[in-house]
C-alpha cells in the first residue's frame, strides 16, 4: 500500500468523502465532490485508489459501494508526519508552535494541551 501523502488532492477528496460516509458508491462519492469530475473519472480514481490498497469495495446488486480500507487515524499520522517533515523540517515542537501561534486556544485546549506534554515527559502515552 501506498502512503497517504502519495495521494493526488482529488484522490484525498475521494477519501475523505468516504471517511465521512463510511461507505459510498461512486455515484454519491462524485455528488459529494467540490467541481466534481465526470462519473468515469471518479470511477477510475475509486479504482486507483484500490489498487493502492486505500479502498476496498462491496459489491451491492450491479453497484460497487466503497469503503476506506485504510483507517482515518492512521492516515492522519502518515500525513501529520509528513508534514511535519515537509515544513517543520521534522521538528514536531516546530508544528506545534506555529499551530499554537495560529490559533487562538481556549483555556481547556490549553490544559489538554499542557496534560498531552505532561504524560509525554513522563513517557506514557
Amino acid at each position: 500500500m501506498t502512503a497517504p501523502e502519495s495521494l493526488s488532492r482529488r484522490e484525498r477528496q475521494i477519501m475523505d468523502v468516504l471517511y465521512a460516509r463510511g461507505s459510498a458508491t461512486a455515484a454519491e462519492v462524485r455528488e459529494a465532490l467540490p467541481d466534481p469530475p465526470s462519473y468515469s473519472a471518479v470511477r477510475a480514481l475509486l479504482r486507483i485508489l484500490e489498487e493502492k490498497g486505500h479502498v476496498r469495495h462491496n459489491q451491492d446488486g450491479p453497484r460497487y459501494v466503497y469503503l476506506p480500507q485504510v483507517s482515518r487515524e492512521r492516515a492522519r499520522k502518515s500525513a501529520l508526519r509528513r508534514l511535519v517533515s515537509t515544513f517543520f523540517e521534522g521538528s514536531a515542537a516546530q508544528a506545534a508552535a506555529a499551530l499554537i501561534g495560529t490559533e487562538r486556544l481556549s483555556k481547556a485546549d490549553l490544559e489538554r494541551l499542557s496534560s498531552i506534554i505532561e504524560k509525554a515527559r513522563r513517557g506514557e502515552e
